[in-house]
């Protein structure tokens, strides 16, 4: 089968300077099915597993070692395998012919993973193979060309894009021999996606090969310099403003103030205008107390191994934080020497209700579960310390133990949090922290995390990212000493196999969510900019932009707080189902979501119909306003509307929180909401029975063809006010 698939085959260029790996592209490991033996179901049609259909030669031999019907959670065939002399694996999901379409879905996570990730998911509407047979596509998923171990330094062996696109492209293009031999067809339409580290890859995939993929959906994506810088700015401000989040929070909800900066003093005001003019989103404040560090927990190694002079260059020079403000670090810099009293194992941190995340405070290969400590795996791996010396009452998000004495000295480890006196490991190698014993000398330093919250005054990029204007002077030269590289784009490489270039054949849809704290929303126009620049007025016709509003960024079922979030795989449904009638039939989808960007921040229109994309849009009031102050037993009046941008579809649903539980108990009638059409209002009156302060919430939720009974493509807003009950 002749197919034209462009793969750049040369081997990343290695450097002192950067052998980091970056942690994204380490040696490919064996993924857990590796041991699986080669076995065909007697019911299935015996497939050829030797056909070779890749071009490119490390795939060159393809099998399959698991054929066979299974029920769960549809009725479809599953085939497993792999290619001889690699680590990849693949796992193919087909329904049956009668509901074939002629196409596949492939998922990319954010780092290569497992290929049965998404058998372990229950029905409903994050059930990834449930959502493509009911799409008439088959799914696929691979673990990328063999599952990544987080706490292990990679080697300059490690070639980035085979975990970038390669081995995915080579999966599914085997797919596709496999389907056609199934189905007796054509060729299928093939569509990937994937988000934040999987929208990196997702995006490298499309851009560096041609004839695999006809389209893709990136999701809660990041620019080349997202990386360390949208953690570091972050993390800045979560140090200066642990007390003052509170009232911030309280300034921009519904009824609030309006002003968060009141009350600040001059270092608070700065660090909260900082790090919005870089892009967070005020809101999504709401979880400062269990946000925590996200990925930046497996990515500050590297970038310490990185640029190591920085870390001493931050405390000892002039133009860095904690030489210039050394005031600013007191009661928060932690360095004890200590014994090792004994160790603490996995069993014994879920004993304790020890958090073993370490990013905060179930699913894996989720945006935001990539890099969590997975439980249960190894009962007696070492996961922390308790040390002979009670460390001080200093709240950290990250610190280094250094062991200088024993088998395991002169290594140095990551750490997470302290809790009671247990130093609690972060994204470590686990052969090292078996290697420490009771007894052995250990150093607890947070300097150089300290150090690492402020770096992105040290990566000041080009013009076109304006949310570093902040930091350049009236000449435009950067106010700060700058380190010798920027390590964004070693990052960006090293995942996506390429920096993102706008130069794709194919169709795509990005998905963005406007709450997002870990990929700051206006890295996506960011990224339009060079689909526009490549494509100029053809732009529209190849590419969509679709914001999310009260979206954050993690796909996982687990909602943060369902009264002001809401879930986006409603949207990257629709995208993908709208990709495919756009390549196959030529149904060109809704527009891009209507926006402007300022200083940092992205804003969208107060109406659907102005804002576009195919998000509804709430609104509601309550007794005519944002605010309310009313008396025990004081009936409220509400007045909602949901309103569906042009072309989006049907309001199918419109729910009801008064009391924040976060159930939404209240339900209009269904068939009202369908009969209005793509808008309804909505009334409701509700009297509290204590005193307080209460946000009420309404939620709406919008089907493309107004279908109550799926699962699948239900997309969500919501909107609330503030009720003060006396």
């Amino acid at each position: 089968m002749a197919v034209d698939m462009k793969i750049n085959l040369g081997r990343s260029e290695w450097s002192t300077r950067v052998a980091i790996w970056l942690v994204l592209s380490g040696p490919v490991r064996v993924s857990d099915a590796a041991s699986l033996t080669q076995r065909a179901d007697a019911h299935a049609v015996p497939l050829a597993v030797e056909e070779e259909v890749s071009v490119d030669p490390l795939f060159k031999e393809p099998y399959i070692d698991i054929d066979e019907w299974r029920d769960v959670p549809v009725r479809h065939r599953y085939v497993h395998g792999g290619f001889r002399g690699t680590q990849t694996r693949f796992s193919f999901y087909f329904p049956p012919k009668d509901q074939y379409q002629g196409r596949f879905v492939q998922h990319i996570t954010p780092v290569p993973d497992n290929e049965n990730l998404a058998q372990k998911v229950p029905p409903g509407e994050y059930n990834k193979v449930g959502f493509s047979i009911a799409s008439g596509a088959y799914f696929i998923e691979t673990n990328g060309g063999g599952h990544l171990d987080l706490g292990k330094a990679a080697g300059p062996q490690a070639d980035s894009t085979i975990t970038a696109y390669r081995a995915n492209a080579a999966a599914a293009q085997y797919s596709r021999a496999v389907a056609m031999k199934i189905y007796e067809g054509g060729r299928p339409f093939g569509y990937a996606y994937g988000g934040s580290g999987g929208a990196y890859r997702t995006i490298g995939s499309i851009e560096n090969t041609r004839g695999v993929w006809d389209g893709v959906v990136p999701y809660v994506m990041g620019s080349p310099m997202a990386i360390p810088n949208v953690f570091s700015v972050r993390m800045h401000a979560m140090r200066i403003l642990k007390d003052k989040f509170p009232q911030i929070i309280d300034a921009v909800e519904p009824g609030g103030s309006g002003d968060p900066y009141a009350g600040l003093n001059e270092e608070e005001a700065a660090a909260f205008r900082e790090v919005t003019r870089m892009g967070f989103p005020p809101e999504s404040w709401f979880g400062y107390k269990t946000m925590g560090i996200h990925g930046f927990s497996a990515l500050y190694q590297g970038v310490v191994m990185a640029d190591p002079s920085y870390f001493t260059d931050f405390w000892t020079k002039r133009g860095y934080y904690g030489f210039d403000h050394p005031e600013s670090f007191e009661g928060a810099r932690l360095q004890i020497e200590s014994k090792v009293a004994s160790l603490v194992t996995v069993a014994e941190a879920v004993r304790l209700r020890i958090n073993l995340d370490a990013s905060t405070g179930e699913d894996r290969g989720g945006v935001d579960t990539a890099f969590r400590v997975p439980l249960g795996e190894e009962a007696q791996r070492v996961v922390g310390f308790r040390l002979a010396e009670k460390p001080p009452k200093i709240e950290i998000m990250g610190a280094d133990l250094i062991v200088q004495t024993g088998e395991a000295a002169g290594n140095t480890l990551p750490v997470s949090r302290i809790v009671d006196g247990i130093v609690v490991l972060g994204t470590a190698d686990k052969s090292i922290a078996a290697k420490i014993a009771a007894g052995d000398t250990v150093r607890v330093d947070n300097s150089n995390f300290l150090a690492a919250q402020t770096y992105h005054r040290h990566q000041v990029p080009g013009s076109d990212y304006v949310v570093w204007d902040q930091f350049r002077g009236p000449d435009g030269k950067p106010l700060y000493p700058q380190r010798p590289m920027l390590l964004g784009p070693l990052f960006t490489k090293s995942a996506a196999g390429s920096l993102q270039s706008g130069v794709f054949e194919g169709k795509m849809i990005v998905v963005e969510s406007l709450w997002d704290r870990e990929a700051f929303p206006w890295q996506a126009d960011w990224y339009r900019s060079l689909v526009k620049k490549h494509l100029g007025e053809k732009a529209d016709d190849h590419f969509r932009l679709w914001y999310t509003d009260h979206a954050l960024h993690g796909d996982e079922r687990k909602i943060e707080d369902q009264t002001r979030v809401i879930a986006y795989e409603g949207v990257l449904h629709q995208a993908l189902r709208d990709l495919s009638a756009w390549v196959e039939n030529g149904v060109e989808p809704p527009a891009s979501t209507s926006y402007r960007i300022e200083d940092g921040q992205v804003v969208v229109p107060d109406t659907a119909e102005m804002r576009k994309g195919i998000q509804p849009v709430v609104h509601l009031q309550a007794n005519g306003g944002v605010r309310a102050e009313v008396e025990v037993g004081e009936p409220v009046a509400f007045i909602g509307s949901i309103s569906v941008p042009p072309g989006a579809g049907y309001v199918i649903a419109a729910e009801w929180d008064f009391e924040g539980s976060g159930e939404f108990p209240a339900k209009e009638k269904i068939a009202d909401c369908i009969k209005a059409g793509n808008r309804i209002n909505v009334r409701a009156t509700h009297a509290f029975s204590k005193p307080g302060t209460y946000f009420v919430a309404l939620r709406g939720t919008s089907q493309r063809e107004g279908d109550v009974a799926t699962p699948y493509a239900c997309i969500r807003n919501l909107d609330r006010v503030r009720v003060v009950v006396k």
